[in-house]
């Protein structure tokens, strides 16, 4: 991983109504004890074509110790939030508190901690953007983007798909019991133009930033579940979501004895007062009252432009009868 002392700083941020103003992006990372984190944010302001127009909120739940340094040039674009490990409530609490840090920029990017951006991401992701808008000017781009992993010291990409990476459900999912949880999965499509989708990824959502004030994120959800109460609450209130071709990051997954920390890893979690198991079964909670009671959370909710029965009939998810047809999993795409 690159030393971030050894980095690059980015031109000296432009004055109010040059393109960091006009043209801005607000990047939101909630980072939990992440070893990639340096080489994240040096990865985004040295592969953007216009560094200067980016804004880092950077969540940073770290040991004061072990934080990210990070050259002065660079300290004047990132807004930073430390949090000790122990006082960590989960990654959607962090989401939120990052989400805070948005300051009026045009564009709003959610991506996780560990994410590896191709030259020129900023001009890509801003002209799919104003597609997508051309469309519905509340649109959001998103997906799980490809893979990557660190070979002596080096990003190498692992390509899934080169256009679209297209939601469905996980195969094999149903419904729980006690609560609407689903796990979901993005497959490979083929096709150069935007495409329509059921779900978002919170490692990859792009927009524009009046989805701060839309669509503030939910603090009292935990993991499991963020991505699916975050695009119903979008979908319901008029936004649509898009995959795009060519994403232009891509996000280092968990894999089989990764050590990268975790919020519900046991060594800390051992230490709180209150435990990730209590938070997880409280956000099954909220999750069964969003979907299945229909609870007014207040902007946290449900919104009155669509209803959940459109969201039946457009992705095959049926909350109100637990049910889900066969084009909402791998069939919708012809697999």
């Amino acid at each position: 991983m690159p030393d971030s002392h050894a980095m690059r700083p980015p031109p000296t941020p432009g004055r109010p109504g040059q393109i960091g103003g006009h043209d801005a992006i607000f990047i939101s990372i909630a980072a939990y004890c992440d070893p990639l984190l340096a080489f994240t944010i040096c990865s985004a302001l040295t592969q953007a074509s216009q560094p200067e127009r980016i804004r880092i909120g950077l969540v940073e739940q770290q040991l004061p110790e072990a934080c990210v340094r990070l050259p002065e040039a660079w300290e004047r674009q990132v807004r930073r939030v430390h949090i000790h490990p122990l006082q960590a409530r989960g990654p959607c609490w962090a989401r939120a508190i990052a989400m805070s840090l948005y300051q009026g920029e045009r564009w709003f990017l959610q991506i996780d901690s560990h994410t590896w951006f191709e030259p020129g991401w900023d001009d890509r992701l801003i002209a799919w953007g104003e597609h997508c808008a051309a469309l519905n000017p509340r649109s959001l781009v998103t997906t799980y983007p490809n893979a990557f992993t660190l070979r002596d010291g080096q990003p190498v990409a692992t390509i899934a798909g080169a256009e679209l990476l297209a939601f469905v459900v996980r195969t094999g999912q149903q419904f729980e019991p006690d609560h609407p949880v689903l796990m979901f999965e993005a497959v490979p499509v083929s096709g150069q133009a935007p495409l329509p989708t059921l779900h978002v990824g919170a490692g990859c959502l792009f927009g524009p930033g009046q989805l701060v004030q839309e669509l503030p994120y939910d603090p009292f959800l935990y993991f499991h579940g963020e991505e699916q109460a975050f695009a119903l609450r979008a979908w319901t209130r008029g936004w649509d979501l898009f995959h795009v071709p060519g994403i232009p990051l891509y996000h280092q997954y968990v894999s089989a004895g990764d050590s990268r920390p975790m919020h519900w890893s046991p060594e800390l979690d051992a230490q709180r007062q209150v435990r990730s198991a209590e938070l997880s079964e409280a956000a099954n909670r909220r999750m069964a009252a969003l979907l299945w009671q229909g609870a007014d959370l207040g902007i946290y909710g449900l919104g009155t432009a669509r209803s959940l029965a459109d969201f039946a009939a457009f992705s095959g998810i049926d909350y109100a009868a637990r049910a889900i047809a066969p084009h909402a999993y791998k069939a919708r795409y012809g697999y």
